[in-house]
């Protein structure tokens, strides 16, 4: 077995609006391969949130990526970000889904997609980088995401009211 393909996927989540019901999501993800080819993946959701759109753009670009790849993440995100490298996907699930607070982990199902993406690759490395701050690929990556986000339609938010949970910034770990 040779060495992993390695990928660099490059994410950003957009929302305008942020958990409110008039809400509107998107997502990019640049997916670039060892040789430089590139592809570019967009998508939107309403009502969302941002850190829904920044969990989406990740699993997608994963997907995108060969099963057995070696991916360097790259997201302005610390929520994605640190919920991998600070193993908060590992105490979450060894809660039962439940904060260290006891309450339910927000957007839970997009955290099982996130990890079952992971579990396909040999390694998924993110690399945190400050958004808005002149880093090209994540420059581009936001814009994509915003001009996705412009596209969304509404449609019915849970009744749970779960695609907002995660705008009080409380109690994530």
């Amino acid at each position: 077995m040779g060495t992993p393909a390695a990928f660099t996927v490059i994410t950003d989540g957009a929302c305008s609006a942020n958990g409110t019901d008039d809400a509107r999501g998107g997502w990019a993800a640049i997916v670039i391969a060892g040789d430089g080819t590139e592809q570019v993946l967009t998508g939107a959701e309403a009502p969302s949130t941002n850190n829904r759109m920044e969990l989406m753009a990740a699993i997608e670009g994963l997907a995108a990526t060969p099963a057995g790849s070696d991916v360097q993440l790259v997201t302005d995100s610390s929520y994605l970000a640190k919920a991998i490298t600070d193993d908060w996907l590992g105490a979450w699930q060894k809660r039962g889904w439940r904060t260290a607070g006891k309450k339910p982990v927000a957007n839970r199902d997009l955290w099982e997609r996130l990890l079952a993406q992971m579990a396909r690759h040999h390694a998924v490395r993110p690399r945190l980088v400050k958004g808005h701050a002149g880093h090209e690929l994540n420059e581009r990556a936001d814009r994509l995401a915003q001009d996705a986000a412009a596209t969304a339609e509404a449609t019915t938010p849970p009744m749970d009211g779960s695609w907002q949970s995660d705008q009080l910034g409380l109690d994530i770990t």
